[in-house]
């Protein structure tokens, strides 16, 4: 009971007795509540060996699955009891899921294994109350697979990671200068050109390392849906990132009409190969509009509302030194009446917000999209600290806080000199579990417009998934603390008893499969010796 990450709510250890889990214990569920009952046949059938039969509504030995309108729809409570065994109930489908994953955790680290390591064996949980909910809708991890490309696996595997940790957004981003990750059937040369590039720049774009390999590979459309399907099993919400008008370098090298052609030869360029920012942006024309509205109605039918009910648009970093020079685009702000190429971008990201909201779904993207002006139903994601996202919801605007001096994983997780391609500011596992998304000072009004908080996995260093698991934990475990539970303000946190509780986590990893950064530094052949990265040092600045 003393080693639940993220930490409950409430707990009420009753002890001296316990619930066995053995051939005998069946499930209950009642209507709704299907897709947990599936979830523990498949994952508690296969770590101990069981088969969880059907149960009756009140046959003793049965892991029961209810609904309580009452509850809060994310909320649960889970109760062992003498006679009738496990009751979790639920607010929502999504509350008794957050139920199971908690009794995953009562069961011990090898609930979180494929296949049973004692056959036979019998596992004991003490008797106990939870009550649990929480604090934020919105919990999301922001995975880049267009830096580098994680197979479909890898993807269906990071859902389960984040269902493990009570997490529910996965936001996707899914295109880039570097490759264009999505099929797409009106316009086959995106994946056919835009998924694949010669090389990759290795460690930092100044290191003078290259991998000649070429490197790409996208997901079909019937992969998205196999995904997306995945994640709504796990009451995970799917946010897909199509990144406009910057950082399209990967969809100017196969479609060259969509870059500025009036200022560069769009037909000489390719998939960009390093990192950083490119100035090759979308041009401000009917053509690329039109191209992209055909982008979007393929990504709507492949990402369903109720799943997905945002669509993110990135609109960050687009460098406008081609808009100054391009006779089209000037000719673009004179006729709208526009002031700048702020202006410009704003308008840009305007048209999509129409096309989206007259389809049913919200548009969110980056705090840049503020610049220029932002439509009222606008949603952003402030990334380059908290100024953005505090000026958008005193706006009135929903906010998800990301800043990238708090919960950028792909930052370092500590200042030693064998950390990995080190980049950017040391972030530790404590640094994340004092992080606070609500700034103080924010308004009262204000404060009801943050959804909640994500962290952020940008993989130009992490060509692979042990890299993706180096970086993204133990921390992503801090992280689902501070975006479920209702903690105290972050110098009261009690960090110590965090680490107590993550004793019994890392062994749940070891489960798993992850490979995490361990408590004393990374092992021999998690070190990168040689390759530059980009370490910032002294403490980020809070902006």
């Amino acid at each position: 009971m003393d080693n639940l990450i993220p930490e409950p709510a409430r707990t009420d250890d009753q002890g001296r007795c316990a619930f066995l889990l053995d051939r005998s214990t069946t499930i209950t569920a009642q209507a709704g509540t299907e897709t947990t009952e599936r979830w523990l046949r498949s994952t508690l059938g296969a770590a101990f060996g069981l088969p969880l039969a059907p149960g009756r509504e009140g046959a003793e030995h049965t892991i029961q699955l209810r609904l309580d309108p009452e509850l809060e729809p994310e909320g649960y409570q889970l109760r062992t009891t003498p006679g009738l065994g496990v009751v979790i109930t639920g607010g929502g489908p999504a509350g008794v899921f957050w139920g199971a994953q908690t009794l995953r955790q009562l069961l011990g680290p090898d609930a979180f294994r494929s296949a049973p390591v004692s056959p036979g064996g019998k596992t004991v949980i003490p008797f106990t109350h939870i009550e649990d909910s929480p604090r934020f809708p919105w919990r999301g991890l922001m995975l880049d697979a267009a830096r580098h490309f994680l197979p479909k696996d890898d993807v269906l595997r990071y859902l389960d990671l984040l269902a493990a940790h009570k997490l529910n957004v996965f936001h996707f981003h899914l295109t880039d200068d570097q490759g264009w990750r999505v099929e797409i059937k009106r316009h086959p040369r995106l994946t056919e050109v835009g998924a694949w590039r010669d090389r990759t720049k290795y460690g930092h774009r100044a290191s003078d390392l290259w991998d000649e390999t070429p490197h790409g590979g996208y997901y079909t459309q019937d992969d998205i849906r196999e995904i997306v399907a995945y994640a709504a099993a796990r009451h995970i919400r799917v946010v897909p990132e199509i990144d406009i008008p910057g950082h399209s370098q990967a969809a100017i090298s196969a479609y060259p009409e969509l870059g500025n052609t009036d200022v560069i030869d769009t037909a000489t360029l390719s998939v960009w190969d390093n990192w950083g920012i490119t100035p090759n942006v979308l041009a401000p024309t009917d053509t690329v509009l039109r191209f992209y509205e055909g982008v979007f109605e393929e990504i709507l039918d492949l990402f369903p509302a109720d799943t997905s009910p945002f669509v993110h648009v990135g609109g960050d970093e687009c460098l406008k030194d081609q808009w100054k020079e391009s006779a089209t685009a000037q000719a673009r702000i004179a006729e709208l009446g526009l002031a700048d190429e702020d202006e410009l971008q704003s308008w840009f990201i305007r048209h999509f917000d129409t096309w989206l909201t007259a389809r049913g779904r919200r548009l969110i993207g980056w705090d840049e999209i503020l610049e220029g002006g932002l439509a009222d139903g606008a949603a952003v994601s402030s990334w380059r600290g908290y100024a953005g996202g505090i000026a958008a919801a005193e706006a009135g605007h929903d906010v998800v806080m990301c800043p990238e001096q708090q919960v950028y994983l792909d930052h370092r997780q500590d200042g030693g000199p064998d950390e990995p391609m080190p980049i950017g500011y040391v972030r530790t596992l404590e640094d994340v579990y004092r992080f606070e998304p609500v700034p103080p000072g924010l308004s009262e009004a204000a404060a009801r417009h943050i959804l909640g908080t994500q962290a952020n996995v940008w993989t130009e260093v992490m060509q692979n998934r042990a890299r993706v698991d180096y970086q993204v934990f133990p921390r992503l475990a801090a992280f689902a603390e501070v975006a479920w539970s209702r903690l105290p303000a972050p110098a009261e946190r009690d960090f110590a008893g965090f680490e107590r509780r993550m004793v019994t986590h890392y062994a749940r990893l070891d489960a798993l499969g992850v490979d995490y950064r361990p408590p004393g530094g990374p092992l021999p052949g998690q070190r990168r010796p040689g390759v530059l990265g980009r370490p910032i040092e002294g403490t980020p600045p809070n902006v």
